[in-house]
């Protein structure tokens, strides 16, 4: 049971209760499907950037250890939290889709309800799983196929519209680290071969939102799920929790034996892939960030680079091109780094250069461009 006053958690003291949960501190010896289920899936809008994740957070991370997993369809790409593309353990994905299925059809009202002129999506989800019996698809052919029942109306509607209700997959090549290709979807409970979850556990969710972004917050929680309505959640969950406030003096929870190490244990330097979740997870986003470099990262579409962390903060973004016989890692700084740092952050740079080459043996470069002051 909490104390009648909860302690009092500062930034640092949270910045590493957060990067200790994430593998960000020490790199553990850990096989994919373990760390993936721990860190309840990577975001993954692009192919490459969940090897990113790993590679940063894991010993002796192989690639190859996920293109397997992918391929044998024990961790699968599929829209989840956020109503964003994951990478999550099979699994996980029959509990996380159900539980984010409202978020989905949401996004679906909001984006595409005019463009359906009043036809009943259900009808349309439910004619796109008749299709995708006979096969997985592109999102752009299962559009034109739909097209043929409903020529009225926009292809890309129709597409998106399966997309929103129905549980659908990407399978491989799409995600692989050797090859990759367009998005061909499946669903969920074909690609398995298992159905979805009929009643999952929005608690056991939450508990391991806590184990792996913690101590958080009911509002950071709902940044993290894109649920509403966790605050009953955290309710029925408050005795078996342990609660702290922050500076700010807002409630934050947390599992009784999370670790919260020391607020001034030493920081190494990090790269974090595009579109980490430890960017995206709370609503609260201090711990790792200013409110200036939280406003600069999220360009106009949507996008979030690759960041580079020092002291447990946000310091800049990374850029890797491997397509030329030189492999550059180009490092932006949002200020002024140390000659310490550049060169710390050098030495990490040529690590995550050889992992992106396969091993190659280079010539590798980091280049420092201008950045702010």
């Amino acid at each position: 049971m909490s104390p009648a006053h909860p302690a009092r958690l500062t930034r640092p003291a949270l910045t590493r209760a957060l990067l200790a949960r994430q593998f960000l501190i020490e790199r553990p010896r850990m096989p994919v499907r373990e760390a993936v289920e721990h860190l309840v899936g990577i975001q993954a809008q692009a192919p490459k950037p969940p090897y990113f994740a790993l590679w940063t957070r894991l010993a002796d991370f192989d690639p190859r250890e996920l293109s397997r997993q992918l391929e044998d369809r024990e961790l699968v790409r599929i829209s989840v939290m956020r109503g964003t593309v994951h990478l999550v353990s099979d699994s996980d994905a029959v509990q996380l889709r159900p539980l984010t299925q409202r978020i989905h059809e949401s996004a679906l009202r909001t984006s595409y309800g005019k463009a359906l002129d009043g036809e009943d999506p259900g009808r349309i989800a439910e004619a796109a799983r008749r299709l995708l019996a006979a096969g997985p698809c592109t999102g752009t052919e299962l559009g034109v196929l739909l097209q043929e029942r409903w020529p009225h109306l926009e292809a890309r509607a129709l597409s998106m519209t399966a997309r929103y209700l129905l549980p659908l997959v990407q399978v491989p090549p799409r995600g692989l680290w050797d090859r990759s290709g367009r998005p061909v979807l499946d669903t969920l409970e074909s690609w398995l071969d298992r159905p979805l979850t009929p009643e999952p556990c929005v608690e056991t969710m939450v508990l391991r939102y806590l184990g792996a972004f913690g101590p958080a917050s009911v509002r950071d929680a709902q940044a993290w799920s894109g649920l509403t309505r966790l605050k009953e959640v955290l309710e029925r969950l408050r005795p078996q929790l342990r609660v702290f406030t922050d500076e700010e003096g807002r409630e934050l929870y947390d599992l009784p034996e999370a670790p919260r190490p020391d607020p001034e244990l030493p920081l190494p330097a990090r790269f974090l892939a595009e579109y980490d979740n430890v960017i995206l997870s709370h609503a609260d986003r201090s711990r790792l960030l200013d409110e200036a470099v939280r406003r600069s990262l999220a360009t106009k579409n949507g996008q979030v680079p690759g960041t580079f962390l020092l002291d447990g903060r946000v310091r800049g973004s990374w850029k890797a091109d491997t397509r030329r016989k030189t492999a550059t890692l180009t490092l932006t700084p949002f200020g002024r780094l140390t000659d310490d740092e550049e060169r710390t952050l050098a030495e990490e740079g040529e690590r995550l250069l050889a992992f992106a080459t396969d091993g190659g043996p280079g010539p590798h470069t980091v280049e420092f461009a201008a950045g702010g002051e």
